[in-house]
């Protein structure tokens, strides 16, 4: 079974899963794509979900915290993608960004080496079911402008000021 639990941070609720001792689901619990993301990481794996903690979500939820915080950049935990082979690539390279970072779609295509799939790139960006650890965050518009987030591009302006990324940061405050 997937073990899952809800946490509430000053994000929104977040729920987190895993499965053989790696995380497999870092999300927003009321996104748009709530179950369809839960049936691909089901079906992937093979299970049902069932609400229990464990020490690997205990871990995950205090990294999460301490990122929140402003005190931590990097994460630590084990992980595991439920995805297509070219879904997971977009997930292997958005890992790649640095903390601080942002890039645009097309640079994100690029590094992958399919320059040409960047609306693919997108959907696959969209279907990241790890927010925060797989950084879907950093990804902004050709232009520099917020484009779409599993938490909202309220939060996602949020995570990018704590990470120094975004400037115009006039009422936002996570702390």
């Amino acid at each position: 079974m997937i073990q899952i639990q809800t946490v509430k941070t000053k994000i929104g609720e977040l729920l987190l899963g895993s499965f053989e001792d790696r995380l497999c689901l870092l999300d927003y619990k009321y996104r748009k794509m709530r179950s369809a993301v839960d049936n691909r990481i089901q079906r992937a794996f093979g299970c049902g979900y069932v609400e229990e903690s464990n020490d690997l979500l205990k871990e995950a939820e205090q990294q999460i915290e301490q990122y929140l915080h402003g005190h931590r950049k990097e994460f630590s935990i084990p992980y595991l993608f439920a995805g297509t082979d070219f879904q997971k690539s977009v997930w292997t390279a958005l890992a790649k960004i640095p903390y601080g970072k942002t890039v645009s779609y097309l640079e994100l295509s690029r590094s992958i080496d399919n320059e040409k799939a960047v609306r693919a790139v997108a959907a696959a960006n969209g279907a990241n079911s790890m927010s925060i650890i797989i950084p879907c965050h950093r990804i902004i518009g050709s232009s520099g402008e917020l484009v779409g987030y599993a938490g909202g591009l309220d939060v996602k302006k949020r995570l990018l000021i704590l990470e120094g990324s975004f400037h115009n940061q006039q009422s936002l405050d996570l702390v």
